[in-house]
């Protein structure tokens, strides 16, 4: 189990999501128990409140390959501040979405302090796109091809580093969506794709320890972890659901074998929209699966 203290910091963004109340995520976490859990396994929690950010009615969406990309920086900015600050501190960073694209400020702030680094990244989409290769303009599925570096100029900020991860050190797992332009990046790059069916046919023991085995070396090692990449009769409060998800037991065992490697050194769940939920089912999920991942056990 961790020892290190926690901080809990709320990403309230739906500016990079083509469905509005994922900027709900954070106060949905926060209503499922999310500190009371954290404390009942004897950790030190503090939470950082919420960075600032806008909505879309207040703002213009701007170019239409990166909608609302100016105002999604921002967020992203104070995000990697906090992050760096607590980091710093030698506090465990927890980042509460909130849309995927608060991603890139999470693992922003981790390259600034410690250089590029490594991240599993559990999702039922690659997040690979940029504003050359979307087919939606959404910038929550570009988060993971920014921190690689691959589209620097829109994405450049004095906030971080870019790349922000190594190629070799990113593993997207429970993928089953993928858009042509993705496909061709993942050939071109090198990066570990599982998809579900890789899953399916290898288990997730093994793929999630040999993730966990080969990110080992890396400057910070991250875990980002899209409730989507839940089955949706798990997870159903999710803007973007695929079916054939992770099972419950499934999810947890990932997160338990990511507590046991020692390895976490922060984290972000993100994507839980209480508008689409049933009963705040998605979001007291995703407060479990954060406890499985901080080492929280039956016995």
């Amino acid at each position: 189990m961790l020892e290190r203290k926690l901080a809990v910091i709320g990403g309230a963004l739906d500016l990079g999501s083509g469905r509005r109340g994922v900027d709900m995520g954070p106060s949905a976490i926060r209503y499922a128990g999310l500190d009371d859990r954290l404390v009942r396994l004897g950790l030190e929690c503090a939470d950082w409140g919420n960075v600032e950010t806008v909505v879309p009615e207040a703002a213009a969406s701007g170019d239409p390959q990166a909608r609302f990309l100016a105002e999604i920086k921002d967020a992203c900015e104070r995000i990697a501040r906090r992050v760096s600050t607590v980091t710093a501190e030698g506090s465990v960073p927890i980042v509460l979405g909130g849309d995927h694209s608060i991603a890139l400020g999470t693992l922003g702030g981790l390259a600034a302090t410690h250089g590029a680094g490594g991240v599993l990244w559990f999702d039922a989409h690659g997040d690979l796109n940029t504003p050359e290769t979307t087919p939606s303009g959404n910038v929550h599925g570009m988060p993971l091809a920014a921190a690689l570096g691959l589209a620097d100029e829109a994405f450049a900020s004095d906030a971080w580093p870019l790349p922000a991860v190594k190629p070799e050190h990113v593993f997207l797992i429970g993928v089953r969506s993928l858009d042509d332009g993705e496909r061709d990046l993942v050939r071109r790059l090198g990066v570990s794709v599982h998809t579900m069916t890789d899953l399916d046919r290898r288990g997730v023991e093994p793929i999630v320890r040999e993730a966990l085995e080969r990110v080992a070396g890396a400057a910070f090692v991250h875990v980002s972890l899209d409730m989507d990449v839940v089955d949706p009769d798990v997870a159903p409060g999710v803007g973007t659901p695929v079916r054939g998800g992770l099972s419950y037991r499934e999810a947890h065992l990932a997160m338990e074998i990511v507590a046991e490697s020692g390895l976490l050194g922060s984290m972000d769940v993100v994507e839980v929209n209480p508008i689409l939920d049933r009963e705040n089912a998605t979001a007291q999920l995703a407060v479990e699966l954060v406890a499985s991942a901080l080492g929280e056990r039956i016995l």
